[in-house]
């Protein structure tokens, strides 16, 4: 059976190399590039896989490779490594069509978790219609408030900026959060936001937040 592939970009090198041991010992194929520049360089010879990006890094950052990625065709399953607090970072990886994305410090079943569902991906070039009108049907049984807030989080904004701008406390906002991934059936902010951006939600037009129904 073929070996899944990670391709590791990141510019700390004590940290890829880590990463790619731990893969190699769960029966992953690895390579390391220092740069944005050097895995683009090794490109066309590199095998298809998954692509473990991290997004601080000198030169090219990791949202303008993965930008570049797409703008030339390569269909590869991007997981996003982010720094604390940068939730509008991958929010925008997650829009340019991340699989996945990780917050540093990440725990070793959160790595593995999300690259072996990465590196399971088929190519594919569109959305099935079958998985748009189910993450459809899932956002339709959102109340307003949990859309609003969930369309504060496709922004990348916090909890207590959601709060603000919808006149609640930070507090019920969690709550329409944790009432909104209960209700979509999934268990983390990034698969919240997968279906979000598959229903396209970030592009739906709903009232203002002023009267809103509950």
């Amino acid at each position: 059976m073929k070996k899944p592939v990670c391709h590791i970009v990141d510019d700390d090198a004590e940290v890829a190399e880590s990463t790619a041991f731990l893969l190699r010992t769960e029966g992953f194929e690895t390579t390391t590039h220092a740069s944005g520049e050097a895995f683009l360089q090794h490109l066309p010879d590199l095998p298809h896989g998954c692509i473990l990006l991290d997004v601080r890094m000198p030169g090219i950052n990791g949202l303008d490779l993965q930008h570049r990625l797409h703008e030339i065709g390569i269909d590869m399953p991007v997981v996003i490594v982010t720094g604390h607090g940068d939730v509008d970072i991958a929010v925008r990886a997650m829009k340019q069509g991340a699989f996945d994305f990780l917050q540093k410090p990440f725990a070793r079943e959160e790595l593995l978790t999300a690259v072996s569902a990465a590196s399971q991906q088929p190519q594919r070039s569109a959305r099935p219609a079958n998985e748009v009108i189910d993450a459809c049907q899932r956002i339709e049984r959102l109340t307003r408030r949990e859309q609003q807030v969930l369309r504060g989080l496709i922004k990348g904004q916090a909890n207590k900026v959601i709060a603000y701008d919808l006149e609640l406390s930070p507090r019920t906002v969690e709550l329409y959060r944790a009432n909104a991934m209960r209700k979509l059936g999934v268990r983390n902010l990034s698969e919240m936001l997968h279906l979000a951006f598959l229903a396209e939600l970030d592009s739906a037009d709903l009232d203002s937040p002023a009267g809103a129904a509950l």
